[in-house]
């Protein structure tokens, strides 16, 4: 019997690409489709479709939009081939870029190939390959040596520094609190980096991100509830126009705007990271927004239980902090001091609630896809219902 690879999709539940139309595509470009080698999708992410190819003889992540239209600012690889075209110059955690093709007549919709980044990524559980990684060598007993457990075994002959980030690892703690360190560590990364260094420096509209952000996910919040919104959403999008006006604007960086643990590859053996995913809504902006948007995803077991559907992040499992820990952790890689982040936690909720809606009118009637949305949309009301009774207890 041959092995399952959690990784991909099985080819029943595989979308379909014209891949003859992407080889001639790639010949045009001077790049070669290597078609004895079988695609196969990646079993993660929400929207956008990812594929295992081999060009040159070299494995290659295809990435292009779902099929039908895009939500408003959703699924952007034009903005996404500029982002990683240029970060890797100071970020190597961000792949780089292969191939970007504009003409819809080739896939239906524009696409991009990207660098391939061998790692594992984390979901609403920590994977079993990761389970058992590697701890820390214990102190070196006296009379012994550590010669025995020397750096030959795990040497970074097999990986190139374009892969990895010291912002990206973590020697102390069990594996819940590895994984946090290392996550936030490619986080604080980021965020110390100069947008204008890697030619970046032009990139989104950060003078009043935070108030546009509001209108966003309200015009949003309006097409996904047509028949007008309900009470919670009413209440935490007032709230959030009358709050803005009194929130500092906050320092001006490069933010991903997704910055959670399925975003992120990690190497099995010593969880170092190996790549951050996922660029299609980067912009400059405000780098608590980030913070904010892993907080909406981190539900606690004394959470409200409807809550607990959303298994976007594995903080349910034991040994991962709680959120007040996280955001303390974040400041102290960062090395800022702690901020309010009522406000930016609000607007990270409402954004998770209407992304949520968005997916299940899109989705919930497809007979393949379909069932994986079939309770986004009682999420999205619970995480509104949550929203709105805490941001009323702060008016």
């Amino acid at each position: 019997m041959t092995d399952v690879d959690p990784r991909f999709r099985s080819p029943e539940a595989t979308v379909a690409q014209p891949w003859d139309r992407l080889a001639a595509e790639l010949a045009r470009h001077g790049l070669h489709l290597d078609t004895d080698i079988a695609p196969r999708q990646f079993a993660g992410g929400l929207a956008n479709l990812n594929y295992l190819v081999s060009v040159d003889g070299s494995p290659t992540v295809l990435r292009r939009p779902p099929p039908g239209p895009s939500a408003e600012g959703a699924n952007d690889m034009a903005r996404e081939w500029r982002v990683l075209c240029r970060l890797g110059a100071g970020y190597p955690l961000a792949p780089r870029g292969v191939h970007f093709c504009t003409d819809p007549a080739v896939l239906g919709a524009q696409f991009q190939l990207l660098e391939y980044r061998d790692g594992v990524a984390v979901g609403a559980t920590v994977p079993s390959a990761l389970a058992a990684a590697a701890l820390p060598a214990p102190p070196a007993r006296p009379g012994t040596s550590n010669a025995g457990t020397s750096n030959a075994g795990t040497s970074n002959a097999g990986t190139s520094n374009a892969g990895t980030s010291n912002a990206g690892t973590s020697n102390a703690g069990t594996v819940p609190e590895r994984l946090t360190a290392i996550l936030l560590g490619a986080m604080a990364a980021l965020h110390a980096l100069d947008p204008a260094s890697v030619g970046l420096g032009e990139l989104g509209r950060p003078k009043g991100f935070l108030g546009r952000q509001v209108e966003g996910w309200a015009r949003r919040a309006a097409a996904v509830y047509p028949d007008g919104l309900p009470a919670a959403a009413d209440a935490v999008i007032g709230w959030l126009r009358h709050a803005v006006a009194d929130v500092p604007a906050g320092e001006v960086r490069l933010i991903h705007c997704d910055f959670k643990f399925d975003n992120m590859l990690v190497d099995p053996v010593t969880l170092a990271s190996v790549a951050v995913l996922d660029w299609d809504m980067t912009t400059r902006g405000d780098p608590l927004f980030d913070l904010a948007v892993l907080l909406s995803y981190w539900i606690e077991p004394d959470d409200p239980p409807a809550l607990h559907e959303l298994r976007q992040v594995p903080s349910l499992e034991p040994g991962f902090p709680r959120r007040e820990q996280v955001a303390a952790a974040y400041f102290a890689a960062a090395g800022r001091p702690p901020a309010e982040l009522g406000f930016h936690l609000a607007l990270a909720r409402l954004r998770l609630a209407i992304a949520w809606r968005q997916l299940y009118r899109r989705f919930a009637d497809d007979p393949v896809a379909g069932p994986r949305y079939a309770a986004f949309a009682r999420i999205a009301d619970a995480v509104l219902g949550w929203t709105a009774d805490l941001t009323g207890s702060r008016t």
